[in-house]
C-alpha cells in the first residue's frame, strides 16, 4: 500500500497540445504532489482498469509479470475444420472481456447472471434499468463485443446475437489500512474483477437452463432415482 501511495505522489498532470484534456506523466523531484481526488473520473478509472499501454500506467508497476486473463480471447482465433454439405451451418461467436474492473466480483455476479441467455438488444434494454455501478461496465463490454462481431467475425446483423456465456472472475485485491478509535486499525480490501462474455449468432433458446417440469414429471424423476439407487454392502 505504501508503494502505491508513493507512486501516486510521483505523478502530475500536463496539458496536451491538441486538446484541453490532460495526460498522466511522471513528475520531477521539484514538482508538486497530486492527490487522486484531483484527477478526472475517466482518467482515475483508467489508472485501475486499463490493461494496455494507453491506460493503467500504475497497473504495470504493481506487478509486471501479471498480464491478467489472456486465454479467453484466444478462442476468437480458433480455426474450425470445413463442414460437410449435409451439416448445419456453424454459428458465429465472439468472445470478449474487460479486466480489472473496480467492483466486487460477488456484486458483479448478479448482473452477469441476469443477462445470461438474453438477446443482445434485450440485455442492453434491461441493463438501462439496473441501478448498479457494474451494469455500466457490462453494458459497455456487450456493445464492444457486438461491434467486433460485425467488423471482424462476418456477422451480418448485429441484432441477431444472444449472450451464450456471461460470468465473472476475481481480479486483483489491494489491501489497505483503516484507522479506528483509540489507536486501533483495521484492514480494508479494494477488490477488482474480470467480466467475460460470449455472443453467439442466432436466436436465444426458449429455456437457457433446465426446462421447467410439471409436478407429475418431478415425481417420476424422483421415483426413478429412488429405484435406481444402490444399497451399500448388499447383494
Amino acid at each position: 500500500m505504501h508503494k502505491v501511495i508513493r507512486q501516486m505522489s510521483q505523478l502530475r498532470l500536463q496539458p496536451t497540445l491538441t486538446s484541453g484534456s490532460t495526460l498522466l506523466m511522471p513528475a520531477d523531484s521539484t514538482s508538486s504532489t497530486l492527490s487522486q481526488s484531483m484527477l478526472p473520473a475517466a482518467l482515475r478509472k483508467s489508472i485501475h482498469t486499463g490493461s494496455g499501454a494507453a491506460g493503467g500506467a500504475l497497473c504495470a508497476k504493481w506487478n509486471k509479470h501479471n498480464y491478467g486473463p489472456r486465454k479467453w480471447l484466444d478462442y476468437n482465433k480458433t480455426v474450425h475444420p470445413p463442414q460437410e454439405p449435409e451439416e448445419d451451418p456453424r454459428k458465429a461467436y465472439i468472445c470478449h472481456m474487460r479486466t480489472n474492473i473496480k467492483y466486487s466480483p460477488d456484486k458483479m455476479w448478479y448482473i452477469a447472471a441476469f443477462v445470461r441467455g438474453m438477446s443482445v438488444d434485450e440485455a442492453l434494454k434491461q441493463l438501462n434499468f439496473v441501478l448498479k455501478k457494474g451494469a455500466t461496465d457490462v453494458k459497455e463490454t456487450i456493445l464492444e463485443a457486438q461491434e467486433m462481431a460485425v467488423q471482424r467475425h462476418n456477422v451480418e446483423y448485429k441484432s441477431n446475437l444472444w449472450i451464450a456465456e456471461s460470468f465473472v472472475g476475481k481480479g486483483r485485491v489491494f489491501k489497505g489500512m483503516r484507522r479506528h478509535a483509540r489507536g486501533r486499525f483495521g484492514q480494508v480490501e479494494y477488490k477488482h474483477c474480470h467480466y467475460f462474455v460470449r455472443l453467439e449468432e442466432g436466436e436465444p433458446p426458449e429455456h437457457y437452463y433446465q426446462e421447467p417440469q410439471t409436478p407429475e414429471q418431478q415425481y417420476e424423476h424422483w421415483l426413478e432415482q429412488m429405484r435406481s439407487r444402490k444399497v451399500i454392502n448388499s447383494l
